[in-house]
């Protein structure tokens, strides 16, 4: 059975397998992939508790509307919040530990095409908030997520399956054209969730790409090629490739429930909604089935034959273990606090 044919299966088993509900946390959940992946998992969970980060209360009202509408027993929390600042995300992370002792999934979604802006902690805008903003919150809740019950997964939304070289002495990729700006950001995203994986064994990790889908990431984007390359797709290309919304939250839905993707160390009972078909036959980053770090594209294939190789070749000439080094020591100078020495101290092997 294909993952494309399994959605259908395995989302409408959703409710059944987790009835007491699931803890959930969407970050940048206000637009795109992120408000799609929100409603969809209100159709399909119940009694759940949500946790909707973003920056715009106004999109947070609305969609905990249509939540609200079509739910069954859950309840919907706007958390407002600048995450492209470290401390913000800090002050989000203990707001909700302050209120859960589990967390079931997170489901990271922030994102900028504004390559020439800084955030607030002085860093490129647009690639920190796919690597320090992101990581951040994983670190900060991973040990929620280690104590669920069932269902532990975290969900980041980029450039998966595209992996490329990636050039440590320019980390954030500035001035890089966009596409190698792209590859490289893929493949730090694919190794932060390799890394983390070894660390927690019994939570699965994801990292997707949606496809071209509307999205509010857009609306930060600078210089005149950058507005004309957008404008272009929109009307030339948009109409023939565009991912819908319901299909985009869907599918991510799928990614975020489905025993497909099981983590390294973890039975088929607790990983997911089971389906019958070959659940945990995935191919992970490191090109083994079932192995708890997954590069997934929009139509749900792992990675192919030669990202694979580059994840690899990446992993063994200590890329992996210098991209952790270098995010930590960027933790520790503008926060006080770096990621975990244990995985910190790793071969990234």
């Amino acid at each position: 059975m294909s993952l494309l044919t399994s959605i259908a299966s395995s989302n409408n088993k959703i409710s059944a397998s987790f009835p007491h509900g699931l803890v959930a946390v969407f970050v940048g959940g206000t637009s795109g992939v992120g408000e799609y992946t929100v409603k969809a998992f209100a159709k399909y969970s119940t009694n759940s508790r949500v946790y909707i980060v973003g920056r715009s209360q106004e999109s947070a009202d609305r969609i905990i509307q249509e939540c609200e509408q079509v739910s069954s027993g859950s309840t919907f929390q706007f958390i407002q919040a600048d995450v492209s600042a470290l401390r913000g995300v800090d002050g989000v992370c203990d707001e909700i530990k302050n209120k859960e002792t589990t967390i079931n999934l997170l489901f990271l979604s922030q994102g900028s095409m504004g390559f020439n802006k800084k955030s607030p902690d002085g860093l490129p805008l647009a690639a920190s908030l796919a690597t320090h903003s992101r990581t951040r919150f994983i670190a900060n809740l991973l040990p929620l997520i280690q104590q669920a019950d069932t269902l532990r997964r975290v969900v980041s939304v980029g450039a998966a399956t595209v992996e490329g070289p990636v050039d440590m002495s320019n980390f954030f990729g500035e001035g890089f054209p966009l596409r190698k700006w792209r590859d490289q950001l893929s493949s730090i995203q694919t190794l932060v969730l390799k890394e983390f994986s070894r660390l927690a064994p019994t939570v699965s990790f994801i990292h997707s790409l949606p496809g071209i889908v509307r999205g509010g990431i857009n609306r930060d984007a600078e210089g005149f090629s950058l507005k004309l390359i957008i404008l272009i797709s929109r009307y030339l290309f948009e109409p023939f490739l565009q991912v819908l919304p319901d299909e985009c939250g869907e599918r991510h839905m799928f990614l975020a429930t489905s025993a497909f993707f099981k983590p390294a160390q973890d039975s088929m009972e607790s990983a997911g909604v089971l389906v019958p078909g070959g659940e945990g036959t995935v191919i992970g980053t490191d090109g083994e089935t079932g192995s708890g770090a997954y590069s997934m594209d929009h139509h749900l294939r792992p990675l192919p034959a030669r990202a694979v190789e580059m994840v690899a070749q990446l992993r063994s000439n200590g890329t992996q273990t210098k991209i952790w080094e270098f995010i930590s020591e960027d933790f520790k100078r503008l926060t006080g606090t770096g990621l975990p020495e244990t995985a910190k101290a790793s071969p990234g092997l």
